[in-house]
């Protein structure tokens, strides 16, 4: 059965009410599983998937919505924050019946998605997002405050908060650059009564709908459908805003999320958990600390909202080791950041005359790779938490996800080839770039080879409580 997508963005629009009423029953549902795990005790041995709140929660935040949400990018676009996200719900509220003051230059700043996006990365590390359910309250919580308060203070009609402010808008921006779909405008050149019903849509991202060209900063909330003849969803090829139009929208803030955000401090994240190089860095630190006898920083007194502290469990941080962790995450994330940057650097020049926009234009090319990074590492929340609560196995996990780095590498490449023809038609500087943006994703697949393989291998050999001594 052949859909029609002109009509499905139609009935979008037509039916806003009864989209706000899903957002409000999500928003229930998600203050529910947020707030009410933070005042039961923590899960024993004997806790189920399905008879202990905590656990469930946890397994639908951490296995369920964020790696699936992140999936649902790339085949859907931004549907889920258009639709589904409760936060951008409740700053949308926020903002109808807000002050609905000026957008101030600060907040407009690019860079925001970029910081945003690291300091939550690092910081749900040292306070243990994934474990434990006050965290999760603070982060989210905490998140979802401050976008009700942006969405009261500014704007008219609009969704500030998620368009310039939340953590993730960064990343879903990149990674709905690949969906097969987007909304586009039907005219080149637009009468009166077409222009007078398009101003009527407000756009709560601020796009301009008349002028629109891809689908990263479309929240896909259907509103602009309303306008059936001119402005429609439609399917494309999923590369063609990279490649086409990859050249001209193109920012820097963009390639330091792509290369430090996602394929630096998001894999350094994943990794030091299992990582031997961390162990081996620990006693280098440690050694030193405790050969001057600088005793205090090993001790364990930090709050839970600090550094992990959860002395029932068994789970708790010392100061030396928080900042241990901090430091891991900040140096593997710029290491790695930096080897991509210069290899992304050379395949540029040899392209052509060194510039900025093909540079950054270049950078997208790691989109796939660095967003199937990124679910790589959520969904082992997701097996880790049924292996323990559920009793399941996932003894071909390991494949699936090697699979799925063999297809987003692949997906990589085609990218690459196509940006690069575009700048020169020597096959030979073709061949020398597309063999340096394959050392770059040589890189970041090597990264989780040792977390997969080489690393799990050795600790099946070595006891873990030797390394952290």
């Amino acid at each position: 059965m052949r859909i029609n997508f002109a009509s499905l963005g139609y009935w979008l629009a037509q039916h806003q009410k009864l989209i706000r009423l899903v957002q409000w029953c999500i928003v229930l549902i998600y203050a529910f599983l947020l707030i009410v795990p933070s005042f039961l005790p923590l899960p024993d041995d004997s806790a189920t998937l399905f008879h202990h709140l905590t656990v469930f929660a946890g397994f639908l935040f951490w296995g369920i919505w964020w790696p699936f949400v992140i999936l649902s990018i790339v085949f859907f676009g931004r549907l889920w924050c258009g639709i589904l996200c409760p936060e951008g719900s409740l700053s949308e509220f926020a903002n109808r019946h807000g002050l609905k003051r000026r957008i101030p230059k600060w907040l407009q700043w690019g860079g925001w998605p970029f910081v945003a996006f690291g300091i939550t990365t690092i910081y749900g590390q040292m306070i243990s997002v994934y474990q434990y359910p006050k965290p999760v309250l603070l982060i989210l919580g905490g998140s979802t405050a401050f976008a009700m308060v942006i969405g009261f203070l500014y704007g008219k009609s609009n969704r500030v908060w998620c368009k310039y402010l939340c953590p993730v808008t960064g990343v879903f921006a990149l990674l709905a650059k690949l969906a097969p779909w987007r909304y586009q405008p039907m005219e080149t050149a637009w009468n009166k009564q077409q222009l007078q019903q398009i101003n009527e849509v407000r756009c709560p991202t601020l796009l301009p709908l008349t002028k629109m060209t891809g689908a990263a900063n479309c929240l896909m909330c259907g509103k602009c459908g309303m306008s059936k003849n001119e402005i429609q969803l439609s399917l494309r090829s999923p590369n063609e805003e990279i490649v086409v139009h990859g050249g001209k929208k193109n920012k820097v803030y963009e390639s330091l999320l792509i290369i430090f955000g996602l394929c630096g401090i998001a894999l350094a994240a994943f990794q030091w958990p299992n990582s031997f190089w961390f162990a081996h860095f620990r006693d280098v630190i440690d050694s030193w600390f405790l050969a001057h006898q600088i005793n205090w920083v090993f001790e364990t007194n930090a709050p839970w909202w600090i550094f992990t502290h959860y002395p029932e469990r068994g789970d708790v941080f010392s100061w030396m080791y928080g900042f241990e962790v901090v430091a891991y995450i900040l140096m593997m994330g710029l290491s790695i950041g930096s080897l991509l940057t210069a290899l992304i650097a050379l395949a540029t020049k040899i392209s052509g005359p060194f510039s900025i926009k093909r540079f950054n234009h270049l950078a997208q090319a790691l989109i796939p790779l660095g967003g199937c990074s990124v679910f790589i590492g959520l969904f082992a929340n997701t097996t880790s938490i049924l292996q323990k609560y559920a009793n399941l196995g996932f003894i071909w996990i390991d494949d699936v996800k090697y699979a799925l780095l063999f297809l987003a590498t692949v997906w990589c490449v085609i990218l690459a080839y196509q940006i690069i023809k575009q700048y020169t038609a020597s096959l030979i500087r073709q061949l020398f770039c597309v063999f340096f943006m394959l050392v770059n994703f040589a890189i970041v697949n090597y990264s989780w080879i040792l977390v997969l393989h080489i690393w799990a291998m050795k600790a099946d050999r070595i006891p873990w409580n030797t390394l952290w001594v």
